[in-house]
């Protein structure tokens, strides 16, 4: 039987044995701040067998080893592995993906690392050369296609992607490991310091506090915050997600709950065995990746489900520039724990955090980081502040994936053309059916105003007349549709010596109403002489010179979704619909050219999501040369049928 002594004599010989076979030792004694090295250790052909050899899938295995050199301890740390074969991502001990993706995870672009359980790496001057608290290593198992034994897939790059710090060329121990040594950068202005115990806050479009409010042995009380930073982005029905880690589940919830109400895998599970004494029919969930959702306002009041700042309201978040008392939401949980963390001290949020909402901006979310704990004002009304026992911080950023279609979509209109230069041939995604009988290539046909307010099933008939007459092309096959969900037409109205106007219509062609609803544009040049809007409320975004937000007046800032018409055999079905008129001024704008294109927008959102805007504006020979009286008597009908 081996001593304590003697296991941990044993312990490190194995630690430095494979800490030496994945790292050059002269590199590790020249390189005095962090080194990161990576070494593939093996690989096998996967089955199927296919003809095409670069599909070929192939197993590889490697480990990534970080190891802290310098004199300062390397708090969080992130690392980038620039994998560059098309590799699936299967396992990785010791850490996570920083972007919060749930292994296993495609990685073909490259992807970056971050540390759990063992976030922090200390130094040798601090540890007296003590490899476990000093060093991490990951070890690697994915999936990489077209690279076959022998040859091996090492990824392009690797370097540490905490802040501050400045590579080396990375260098090579044969074909199958590299190493780069990273060194702080003595440019970089920082506000941190290397005694503070915890990582100073971070800034981002949405973050989302994991404050531990209560612990015990066993089990604990966390209080979950998301706050929206962004000054237009915003979240309906937010959808939450994680991982547990250690087997963790949620007994109880106060402000927000589970999509899913489930506790077999407990009953079933290991939890069932430690906990028999526990009654598992009142465990709201069990998955390892719960999703939780926001309560009703009606839940506000409930003495057991409400009374928390900020919770109950259907998941909505809006941005501070329109409310700040709405810009977060807030709910807690009891976290029952497993062996062997039945400490109440021993504490760990869940880790791979995910945000969504309805018609939303894509979120990406880094890994919690330890912040110094939250403090509250003291609920006796002392005047003092009361902290909370530990917290974390999750930051979110908004991002858009290569690839991905918009949610929303404009057209242009204007007084001085016939037609509507409508929304772009599949400006929110292509039909998924195989056998469709439209061009996902071909121009959108132009319109006649009054076909903005059928649906686009039923622009067919409209579409071809209006080319006819016109004699525009008609493509064959026809375009396909935009199939966006909402769409928003900015007609350029009227244009003057001292001053011009746009009329701006939401359409709503979806299933879904959008409460507190809101949308802004962006003009470069014709923002700053923004007057008034009529019906709905709008103003420039502070800090933002060339952005205005617009949403509807209180009591009128519903946008209801689509409904049938007034004899659903016969009549199309009618969109949601909200309208106003913008108007500006020329004064402290000199030189402006509305027709030329300063009267349209660069950029347009609605709900914080982009919308797709078409290539092309509507022309004119001169300010009032292709202005008819068949499209004023078109466009008092289109507005007369709006406002009814």
């Amino acid at each position: 039987m081996l001593l304590p002594i003697q296991c941990c004599y044993l312990s490190t010989i194995a630690a430095l044995t494979i800490f030496l076979s994945t790292t050059s030792f002269s590199d590790a004694q020249s390189c005095n701040g962090i080194l990161v090295s990576y070494a593939y250790t093996g690989g096998s052909r996967l089955p199927p067998n296919v003809s095409n050899a670069a599909e070929q899938p192939y197993r590889f295995e490697s480990t990534l080893t970080v190891l802290n050199n310098g004199l300062d301890e390397l708090k969080s740390w992130k690392v980038f592995v620039g994998f560059d074969h098309d590799e699936l991502l299967v396992s990785a001990s010791n850490a996570v993906l920083a972007d919060g993706t749930t292994l296993p995870a495609a990685v073909g672009n490259g992807t970056v690392f971050a540390g759990y359980p063992m976030t922090d790496l200390k130094t040798a001057v601090a540890t007296a050369g003590d490899l476990t608290q000093m060093q991490v290593q990951i070890n690697l198992v994915g999936t990489v296609f077209g690279v076959a034994p022998p040859s091996v897939p090492m990824p392009k790059s690797i370097n540490l992607a905490n802040d501050g710090f400045v590579c080396r060329a990375s260098t090579t121990q044969g074909k199958n490991a590299s190493s780069v040594c990273c060194t702080r950068d003595p440019k970089f202005k920082t506000n941190i310091t290397t005694d503070e115990e915890f990582l100073p806050r971070q800034n981002g479009d949405l973050s989302i506090m994991y404050d531990v409010i209560r612990t015990y042995d066993s089990n604990y009380w966390a209080e979950v915050t998301i706050a929206n930073h962004n000054p237009l982005g915003r979240l309906d029905n937010w959808r939450l997600s994680w991982d547990w880690m250690n087997d963790e589940f949620i007994y109880s919830m106060k402000g927000a709950y589970p999509s899913v109400v489930d506790s077999s895998e407990c009953l079933f599970g290991k939890q069932g065995t430690f906990y028999r004494d526990l009654d598992f029919a009142t465990v709201l969930n069990c998955e390892r990746r719960p999703t939780i959702i926001d309560l009703p306002p009606t839940k506000f009041n409930d003495s057991d489900l409400g009374k928390i700042p900020f919770c109950c309201r259907n998941g909505t978040i809006l941005p501070p520039t329109m409310d700040p008392s709405m810009s977060a939401s807030r709910f807690q949980m009891q976290v029952f724990k497993m062996p062997p963390a039945l400490n109440r001290s021993q504490l760990s949020p869940p880790q791979n955090w995910k945000i969504s909402g309805t018609l939303n901006p894509d979120y990406k979310c880094g890994p919690p980081v330890r912040v110094s704990p939250t403090e509250n004002p003291d609920p006796s009304g002392l005047p003092s502040n009361k902290t909370v026992m530990a917290s974390w911080q999750v930051v979110c950023n908004i991002t858009t994936a290569k690839g991905t279609s918009s949610k929303c979509c404009v057209s242009f209109s204007a007084y001085y053309n016939d037609s509507v230069i409508p929304c772009k041939t599949c400006a929110c995604g292509c039909p998924q059916n195989r056998e469709r009988t439209c061009s996902t290539t071909a121009s959108a046909m132009l319109l006649p105003p009054e076909a903005l307010l059928v649906p686009y099933e039923n622009r067919t008939a409209k579409a071809i007349a209006w080319a006819s007459l016109k004699h525009f092309p008609v493509p064959n096959p026809m375009p396909c549709s935009d199939n966006c969900g909402v769409s928003i037409n900015w007609h350029l109205l009227t244009d003057y010596n001292k001053g011009w106007s746009a009329r701006v219509t939401l359409f709503n062609w979806g299933e879904t109403n959008f409460a507190d609803w809101f949308a802004a544009v962006q003009m470069d040049k014709a923002a700053a002489g923004f007057e008034k809007m009529y019906s709905f409320n709008a103003t420039l975004v502070d800090g933002v010179n060339n952005t205005i937000i617009m949403q509807g007046l209180p009591g009128l800032n519903y946008l209801v979704a689509e409904a049938d018409g007034a004899d659903p055999l016969r009549d199309p079905r009618v969109p949601g619909k909200q309208q106003s008129v913008i108007s500006f001024t020329k004064k402290l704008t000199p030189g402006i050219n509305t027709v030329r294109g300063d009267g349209f927008p660069t950029k347009v959102l609605f709900n914080g999501e982009e919308c797709s805007l078409p290539s092309v504006l509507p022309t004119s020979g001169g300010s009032w040369d292709g202005f008819s009286l068949g499209t004023s008597v078109l466009l008092s009908l289109l507005s007369f049928l709006l406002t009814r």
